[in-house]
């Protein structure tokens, strides 16, 4: 197996496959990489078992056929240190060694044969393939993927519940997320919604994808089976399983009847809480509000290392009212909002509260109040 590439164009592929590969695993090989030249492309094959990434180039000069799998960690750091647009040589000379020259560098890889790297088959089944704008899909992942659960108690968490939803007659295709303290949800309109089988999206898969989306521009296809889910982004493929659970009936803790309403300037509110919350160090503290008419008194005190407190400029339609927050959770909602002014839906000190977008419609936040 000989062949010549470019540096930067193998550098990119290779920087997705390190989402992919585990760098600790009791099976050597799933921390390679596999090469394969065959038909004048080179294909890159990474894997843990539970996610499968697929890529081929094209622009590859091929001298000899054949295929190796070797380190992925490796392969790719030697990459990084290599100038930009340097010509990389390839040559297999045994089947545990892999030479690779760049100017006046050479380096001899260990290998081992492709025999024993995972094999999954590409071909398409007869389910339906779903066309999703690639822009309107990364928004609704980012959007998500903060209210993912790392309990694995309830593995069924441990994702983003993807499901059609209709609304006036519309169909949405829609992601949502829980860890029981706080819920994320939002949607992106989808025209052909036929067949679809909801399905929950495991979390290392979310972020692999949202790495995909951001620098890949191609049209998103989707395609389900029984038990994995196959996303296509021009040349790229990924595979993954989907988390075998029911995710619970999250409407249920979606206030529709919360009449006090908070308006707050989105930056402002997040830069202060930023300030506020850095006498905690471990943000474990719980984040004090005093909501006023027209402000919001933030208040944090921690029993190692001080207090802060500071006012903000504020709107609230309803008399005074104290809640308590974690603070991190806080921010990562108000982050995800597009809007310049957060909308805060509250009921009393104990309840769940809504916050909204009016800059997004389709999408919304939960947060649970802490007990300080």
């Amino acid at each position: 197996m000989q062949f010549e590439i470019n540096r930067d164009i193998l550098l990119k592929s290779l920087n997705f496959v390190q989402g992919v590969v585990e760098k600790k695993n009791t099976l050597p090989i799933l921390s390679n990489v596999l090469l394969e030249l065959k038909n004048k492309k080179l294909s890159i094959v990474a894997t843990d078992l539970d996610i499968v990434f697929y890529d081929e180039i094209s622009d590859v000069k091929v001298l000899s056929e054949g295929n190796t799998t070797t380190s992925a960690a490796i392969l790719f750091d030697i990459l990084r240190k290599i100038s930009s647009n340097s010509n990389l040589r390839f040559d297999l000379k045994s089947k545990n060694k892999l030479s690779l020259k760049s100017g006046n560098s050479e380096f001899n890889l260990l290998c081992l044969p492709s025999d024993n790297f995972p094999t999954f088959p590409l071909e398409d089944n007869d389910n339906p393939e779903f066309q999703i704008n690639n822009k309107n899909f990364l928004k609704l992942l980012n959007k998500t993927k903060i209210s993912i659960s790392n309990d694995d108690t309830r593995h069924y968490l441990n994702g983003i519940f993807i499901h059609l939803t209709e609304t006036q007659g519309r169909n949405f295709l829609t992601g949502v997320a829980t860890d029981s303290h706080r819920l994320s949800s939002s949607s992106v309109e989808l025209d052909n919604a036929n067949n679809f089988t909801p399905f929950i999206l495991p979390k290392k898969t979310v972020f692999q994808l949202c790495s995909l989306l951001t620098d890949v521009p191609d049209q998103l296809k989707m395609r389900l089976s029984d038990n994995k889910v196959k996303f296509s982004l021009g040349k790229i493929t990924l595979i993954s399983k989907v988390i075998d659970g029911k995710f619970p009936d999250y409407k249920k803790v979606v206030p529709n009847n919360n009449k006090k309403i908070l308006l707050v300037p989105t930056k402002n509110f997040i830069n202060s809480i930023e300030r506020v919350a850095s006498v905690s160090l471990d943000r474990k503290e719980g984040l004090k509000l005093n909501i006023n008419k027209d402000n919001v008194q933030l208040f944090v005190n921690s029993a190692n290392s001080g207090e802060g407190n500071e006012k903000i400029k504020a709107e609230f339609n309803s008399e005074n009212l104290n809640i308590s927050f974690n603070s991190k959770y806080l921010i990562d909602i108000a982050s995800e909002v597009e809007a310049q002014t957060l909308k805060v839906n509250l009921n009393d000190s104990v309840s769940p509260v809504l916050i909204e977008d009016s800059s997004d419609k389709n999408s919304y936040f939960v947060i649970m109040p802490m007990k300080i």
